[in-house]
């Protein structure tokens, strides 16, 4: 029995009810595969858009055209996860990608349950859905941005549906500075304290859930969140190492192999920070490396060509199937956490979707370590 507590989100028209919410990981890490299978099991699964037309292929069908490429390999992806589950399957979008409109505009025309948006501020979100009603949630790393998208969304008669706070301990990409990073204590006390922060200051535009999202690893995680005042939470890394996760095996091995100091704090050609893990890939671009590319996708808006070592998207595409000597994993600061004693059943196979939320329910019940 599934004991992990239930929250709702929307502001109008039906409000969807769910236990969690599964993180968008690009490029192509959460796509119909693991997105169906969390909505199944009762949570919300979300479909990573990033890149996910270059991962299938498409852009030689198109052309080369990039965002037609993306938005038919997106469109693909939402119909795959509907036909697989009749839960709720959202995506997510990030705002900094040079695409990001023509991919709003396919979930949009697809009937997705919502979209959560963020790396960046999506003020004008609520533009984009032609009066239907598609739930809507920033995600956000201050209380400084929540507040300023629900004043900028609520001039568009919008107020988020829910709020996903993002803290420092999440994988990939981060809106944090760096030595915020490199400070242990902000990284154990941030999430928390933000997430207190948005949830007060949110009052402000109604009754808006705030979900806590960053280091959420285990169901006693998400008690703490939900002590916090956080209505839910939203949890990424641990669904890597799942049967039903769209990455190729050698992706979720490298979180079973890592080792708590293997996951690091790098800085991506995209100029944000991030987290991943390490390997002979990154450390052969911190030792000067330059991989010879050419800028084929300009796929996001602060990516600087000239000024990178390396194309980060080409980079991600090929950690997705496999190939993680010419690649990155990126990764949550609790990968190490993910173990063949935790993560493979009696088999030696990956565990289901379906067994991780049995065991996230299980360790919500436990009582409260001390």
């Amino acid at each position: 029995m599934n004991n992990l507590p239930k929250f709702k989100f929307g502001n109008s028209g039906k409000v969807l009810e769910i236990n969690l919410i599964q993180g968008g990981m690009g490029v192509g890490i959460s796509l119909s595969g693991l997105a169906s299978a969390v909505a199944n099991e009762g949570g919300a699964g979300i479909i990573a858009s990033v890149g996910i037309g270059e991962l299938k292929g498409y852009l030689k069908e198109f052309g080369g055209d990039y965002a037609k490429a993306n938005q038919e390999g997106l469109r693909e992806e939402i119909r795959k996860a509907r036909e697989k589950s009749n839960g709720i399957i959202g995506v997510n979008i990030m705002h900094a990608l040079s695409d990001y409109v023509s991919l709003v505009e396919t979930a949009v025309e697809e009937n997705v349950d919502f979209i959560v948006s963020g790396a960046g501020v999506p003020r004008d979100l609520p533009w984009y859905l032609d009066g239907k009603d598609i739930k809507l949630i920033p995600i956000v790393s201050s209380a400084k941005y929540s507040n300023l998208i629900c004043k900028a969304w609520s001039r568009l008669d919008h107020v988020p549906d829910a709020i996903i706070v993002e803290g420092p301990k999440a994988g990939g990409h981060l809106g944090f500075k760096r030595e915020q990073l490199d400070n242990p204590e902000y990284v154990e006390n941030a999430l928390e304290t933000i997430v207190r922060e948005v949830v007060e200051k949110s009052k402000d535009f109604g009754d808006i859930p705030v979900i806590a999202a960053g280091g959420i690893y285990s169901g006693q995680d998400i008690k703490k969140a939900l002590s916090w005042g956080a209505s839910g939470v939203q949890i990424a890394t641990r669904f890597v190492p799942t049967y039903e996760c769209d990455a190729n095996d050698a992706f979720k091995w490298a979180y079973l192999n890592a080792n708590k100091e293997d996951i690091i704090i790098i800085n991506s050609p995209v100029g944000m920070p991030g987290r991943a893990i390490k390997n002979k890939f990154l450390k052969r671009i911190y030792d000067g490396e330059k991989d010879k590319f050419g800028c084929k996708f300009a796929c996001l808006k602060t990516c600087k060509p000239n000024k990178s070592s390396y194309c980060i998207a080409d980079a991600l595409v090929k950690a997705q199937k496999g190939d993680l000597s010419r690649g990155y994993a990126f990764a949550g600061v609790n990968a190490y956490k993910c173990t063949p004693k935790t993560c493979l059943d009696e088999n030696g196979q990956f565990i289901s979707v379906k067994t991780l939320m049995k065991k996230l329910s299980d360790e919500f019940s436990l009582p409260t370590s001390k």
